[in-house]
């Protein structure tokens, strides 16, 4: 494929992030600054850290939410953390799903906490799946951003 129509579906890809509030422009675009010669995946591998992380967090909280009694406190000190690691790659929809399910902790709301949960885990899936086809678009089009 011709490299500079690949390089407009790599900023068509990112221009849709934004505008369905998928990925935060500003936070997203300064990850991608950070870029350089020297490390032309910065983005990526810094995503691809979060993803392990963040797989790392959600089993954490699944094995929280079977034990009894529920411990609130636990729960919502791990979804402090998947929410800041969210914030810091810019991850909208994920961020408000987990503030959404923090508001159940603080409620001491299980079954609030399990809905949301799954809209935490979906919202995630969503932005990994769109963030790999995003990465390997920016490969073959050889952009940086």
């Amino acid at each position: 494929m011709d490299s500079s129509l690949l390089q407009r579906q790599v900023a068509y890809t990112k221009r849709c992030f934004f505008e369905q509030g998928y990925l935060d422009r500003d936070q997203f675009t300064q990850l991608e600054e950070l870029q350089d010669d020297t490390n032309p995946n910065f983005a990526e591998e810094i995503v691809s850290l979060f993803y392990n992380d963040s797989a790392r967090l959600i089993r954490s909280i699944e094995q929280t939410m079977v034990s009894k009694p529920t411990d609130f406190e636990k729960l919502d000190n791990y979804m402090h953390q998947f929410k800041g690691s969210s914030s810091s790659i810019g991850a909208n929809r994920v961020t408000e799903a987990c503030s959404q399910f923090r508001e159940y902790c603080l409620a001491g709301n299980l079954e609030g906490c399990i809905r949301s949960f799954q809209e935490v885990k979906q919202e995630h899936e969503i932005l990994k799946k769109k963030l790999d086809t995003y990465f390997q678009l920016a490969r073959q089009a050889g952009n940086k951003g």
